[in-house]
């Protein structure tokens, strides 16, 4: 874990708020998301209404839609972390895919058109997309051939949020001048979620909400759901006074003096998270100096706050 760069020396009043995982149950559902791994066949959207259901909650909402056919991690915020799950769109991904060229290529000319296709690439959305198709630029961070056999080759692609893989595959065949699509797809990595002992099913979660409902156990439950603040994993952070949150909650951009802590690297133009001393996620802005010029900074704006997701008198108001 990166050490943060300490600004500024204080404590948090623990009648205020709470550490995240320190929620009661009823509001850890409340402020939580879901690693889930999506099963082939039913639609994002299907799948939030069925964690809708299942754990009986008004809002559910997924970060980065993936097709019927694809399976894989599918972050799913839960009614006051629908809006949280927002801050995934754009994150990287990481997918492994089944790729079936149309004729035999020759391996290494395959590897050579991998090569080709990293970095910054040009991508049209396909007809079927839910975005306006023009021409739009996307990176490619790194793509390993994993097998290649016959006609199919199974290759890892971490690449940024919005590449279409499926266009990829399309493109790789066109470059090939055989032709080729993708078979089979599953989403390995969305921005801070894994595959790993975080991710769920459906099952799982059926599951962990019977145990609670009915044995009153909720340490499955806490489980499969993990506090909001997991989904900003990926981002800076920093970290504010207590007298600072209610402003930055009402509306204030973030201001030298209510700044505690800082991650390093912070560059100006970043997307950063706004925490508590507690851990509790308040917001997230655009950073108008670097992190050493924030460290060295006595007054003025260092952030503008562009989401707030904290409910006003969590803290007490401090502010005129």
């Amino acid at each position: 874990m990166v050490d943060f760069l300490i600004k500024a020396e204080g404590e948090t009043d623990p009648e205020y708020g709470c550490q995240p995982e320190a929620r009661p149950i009823t509001e850890h559902i409340r402020k939580g998301v879901i690693n889930l791994d999506k099963p082939m066949g039913p639609t994002s959207h299907e799948i939030d209404s069925w964690v809708k259901r299942i754990l009986h909650v008004e809002k559910t909402g997924h970060g980065g839609t993936l097709d019927p056919k694809v399976t894989g991690v599918l972050p799913i915020g839960i009614d006051h972390a629908t809006r949280v799950i927002q801050m995934l769109l754009g994150a990287p991904k990481e997918y492994v895919c089944l790729m079936r060229l149309h004729d035999s290529v020759a391996e290494k000319k395959v590897q050579d058109i991998f090569a080709e296709f990293t970095g910054k690439i040009f991508q049209m959305p396909p007809i079927k997309s839910a975005v306006k198709r023009e021409l739009r630029v996307r990176r490619i961070y790194n793509v390993n051939i994993l097998e290649m056999e016959d006609q199919d080759v199974l290759f890892r692609v971490k690449c940024e949020g919005g590449t279409y893989i499926r266009k990829y595959c399309h493109d790789i065949g066109e470059a090939l001048g055989c032709g080729a699509h993708m078979a089979e797809l599953r989403r390995t990595v969305s921005g801070p979620f894994h595959e790993d002992e975080t991710l769920k099913t459906l099952h799982d979660l059926t599951d962990a909400y019977h145990a609670w409902t009915e044995d009153e156990d909720e340490s499955q439950l806490r489980e499969c759901i993990l506090p909001m603040e997991r989904a900003v994993d990926h981002l800076p952070k920093i970290i504010v006074r207590d007298s600072t949150v209610d402003a930055i909650c009402h509306g204030a951009d973030l201001a030298a003096g209510g700044i505690m802590e800082l991650s390093p690297n912070i560059d100006r133009g970043n997307t950063v998270a706004i925490l508590t001393i507690k851990g509790e996620l308040v917001a997230a802005g655009e950073t108008l100096k670097t992190s050493g010029e924030i460290l060295n900074e006595k007054k003025g704006i260092m952030v503008n706050i562009k989401k707030v997701f904290m409910e006003p008198e969590t803290y007490p108001k401090m502010w005129k």
